[in-house]
C-alpha cells in the first residue's frame, strides 16, 4: 500500500505538459506547469474514496473540496496544491496523503489576429512557438507585414509588446527569433 502511495504521489510531479501555464519572470518553457482556469485535475486522497474525484478549475481560479470548501489552485503547481491540501486535511484525516494529476489541460490558449487566413482563438497541448502558432492559422494573407509581428503577453493586468520579425526567424541563423508561446498570448499580425 506504502508503495502506491509513493507512485501515486510520483506521478503528480512526473506530469509534464505544456510549459507555462502562468506567466512569470521567466520565459514560458522555462517554467513549471501552472494550472489555469478550466484545466481537469484529479484529486487522489489515499483511503478515501469520499475526498477523491476529478474537478474542474473554476473560471476564478478556485476548485471545490469537502471539508476544505474552495480552495485557489490556479497559478500553483500540482505540487504546491498537494501540499497545500495536505496541510488543508490533517486537521480531518491523521496524515493524508494527497495527489494532484493534471487529467486535462484546457487553459494554454493563444489568440492569433490580422492578416491571416484563420484568425481566432486555439486551444493548445503542447509547448508552441510564433512560428507554430502562425502554421496552426494558416501562414498570412497577400497584405500581411511580416516583419511587424506583434506578440501581446499578460503580465498582471499589463500586456507585454514582444516584437517578432518573421523574415529574421525563417533566415538562416534566426532561430533565436522563434519563442515559445504562453497562455493568454496574443499574435497579432499586421
Amino acid at each position: 500500500m506504502v508503495f502506491v502511495a509513493i507512485v501515486l504521489a510520483g506521478t503528480a510531479s512526473a506530469q509534464v505538459p505544456p510549459k507555462g501555464a502562468r506567466v512569470s519572470n521567466q520565459s514560458p518553457e522555462l517554467e513549471e506547469y501552472r494550472i489555469g482556469p478550466e484545466d481537469v485535475l484529479q484529486i487522489a486522497v489515499w483511503k478515501n474514496e469520499a475526498m477523491s474525484r476529478t474537478v474542474s478549475v473554476r473560471p476564478d481560479g478556485k476548485i471545490s473540496l469537502p471539508l476544505v470548501n474552495d480552495v485557489q489552485v490556479a497559478g500553483r503547481t500540482p505540487m504546491e496544491v498537494r501540499d497545500f491540501l495536505m496541510k488543508r486535511l490533517v486537521e480531518y484525516i491523521p496524515a493524508p496523503e494527497v495527489s494532484v494529476i493534471v487529467v486535462e489541460v484546457r487553459s494554454f490558449k493563444i489568440s492569433v489576429i490580422g492578416e491571416i487566413p484563420r484568425p481566432g482563438r486555439y486551444e493548445l497541448k503542447s509547448r508552441t512557438t510564433v512560428l507554430d502558432g502562425l502554421a496552426l492559422v494558416g501562414g498570412f494573407s497577400q497584405f500581411a507585414s511580416r516583419a511587424r509581428i506583434v506578440v501581446l503577453r499578460p503580465e498582471g493586468k499589463m500586456m507585454k509588446r514582444i516584437p517578432f520579425n518573421y523574415n529574421k526567424a525563417i533566415s538562416e541563423g534566426g532561430e533565436q527569433e522563434n519563442f515559445y508561446l504562453g497562455p493568454g498570448d496574443i499574435i497579432v499580425v499586421p
